[in-house]
């Protein structure tokens, strides 16, 4: 009975630390092949703007009623304690350190992550990848390693327009509803803040755009089983990718901010 609830215990144990290893060796891989030659510049530049570009729209908007509705929530909250003048920097902190790269993130990693790993996963299941291994070209460095490059590289982009279009909204707000002085809400924010404040978030951005492009191209790469197994992989590569980003966003918090 010892021995069988042992073996139970060990099992997924072992299959966790295979999976875990699988992975690393692959992203490895993909990052030899990003510092290697050949680069396939038209491969890399295609993700990239379907990244940067067409991710605009979900992540602007996201971020910019984001920033409203925070500095309406702080506001309620903070004159509860007669401190209403702290809404600017909460706002401006919260967006540049967290709510900007998080959702930003998020909003990336159900398009584009899906995206990679549908693609790739009908590459998978009808061969296409078998046959340029074929055609003697390496599928990890034309087909992975652009796509990983691309999303690490394009999410500060969206980052960067994320915080400030969150801070604007909360700038909106406050001037517009809340009865702030716009100079006064200006100086509040820059007072507070630093420039250690972005690089952290631009940190994120860019751990967070690998992660998403690494789950989703991990997820398609070995995608297995025709459709269904293409619809199993695609849900994994954004339920994984979405947590590892609330993972990796307190490490990297950690990291920084640590009293």
């Amino acid at each position: 009975m010892v021995g069988a609830m042992l073996a139970g215990i060990g099992r997924p144990v072992l299959a966790a630390c295979e999976s875990v290893g699988r992975l690393a060796l692959f992203a490895a891989e993909a990052v030899s092949h990003m510092v290697r030659p050949p680069f396939h510049a038209r491969q890399f530049w295609r993700h990239f703007v379907e990244v940067a570009y067409f991710s605009l729209p979900v992540v602007a908007l996201t971020a910019l009623f984001t920033g409203m509705v925070l500095a309406l929530q702080s506001y309620t909250g903070f004159a509860r304690f007669n401190a209403q003048s702290a809404v600017a920097s909460v706002v401006v902190l919260s967006v540049v350190r967290e709510l900007g790269p998080v959702l930003a993130g998020l909003m990336v990693a159900g398009r584009i992550g899906a995206a990679m790993a549908a693609e790739l996963g009908t590459m998978r299941v009808t061969d296409q990848i078998d046959a340029l291994t074929t055609l003697s070209t390496d599928p990890m460095k034309y087909l992975v390693a652009p796509r990983i490059l691309a999303t690490t590289l394009a999410l500060p982009l969206l980052v960067v327009v994320a915080d400030i279009l969150g801070v604007m909204g909360g700038y909106v707000i406050g001037t517009m509803k809340l009865g702030f002085v716009s100079a006064a809400y200006l100086d509040s924010t820059w007072d507070v803040l630093e420039a250690m404040d972005v690089i952290s978030g631009l940190i994120k951005a860019a751990v967070f755009g690998f992660v998403i492009g690494l789950m989703g191209c991990w997820y398609g790469f070995h995608s297995k089983g025709g459709a269904q197994g293409v619809g199993l992989a695609t849900t994994s590569a954004v339920v994984v990718a979405s947590i590892l980003i609330l993972m990796l966003d307190y490490v990297v918090t950690e990291a920084f901010f640590s009293p």
